[in-house]
């Protein structure tokens, strides 16, 4: 089985966030990306590592083996490694950053109210422990 560094970190507490965790589960068939929340000890080590906001999670963050991939760029990516057909996707690579990153972040800032947030971080079930770090 082939070995991934590939690491999502996300919001533990958004719906949406929480969404797309089950759906890359569902989709990376070779369980090849692993999970965090950026709550966590874990994603709280690489947010500050990174100089990111600590306390500010609205973009979930891509990390891959060369480095760390942000907001469209990071959602991209995500879609290109899953594979299958979401791979077609990263043809939207092409349009520019600022313009990907503006549709993201009105996304990301009504995250909340258009599709909730829970009072607790996701608790993995037993079959699906083992990606998570934390």
């Amino acid at each position: 089985m082939q070995e991934s560094n590939n690491i999502l970190l996300f919001d533990g507490v958004c719906n949406l966030c929480n969404s797309t965790v089950k759906f890359v589960i569902r989709q990376d068939k070779n369980a090849l990306i692993k999970f965090a929340s950026l709550q966590s000890s874990f994603g709280q080590k690489i947010l500050l590592e990174h100089q990111l906001s600590n306390s500010r999670f609205d973009s979930f963050i891509y990390v891959k083996k060369d480095g760390i991939l942000l907001k469209s760029t990071a959602a991209l990516n995500l879609m290109k490694d899953i594979g299958g057909v979401w791979t077609l996707l990263y043809a939207f690579i092409i349009i520019p950053r600022f313009i990907r990153d503006f549709v993201y972040d009105m996304i990301a800032k009504n995250r909340y109210r258009w599709f909730g947030k829970q009072q607790t971080c996701m608790i993995p079930s037993a079959e699906i422990k083992a990606r998570f770090l934390e």
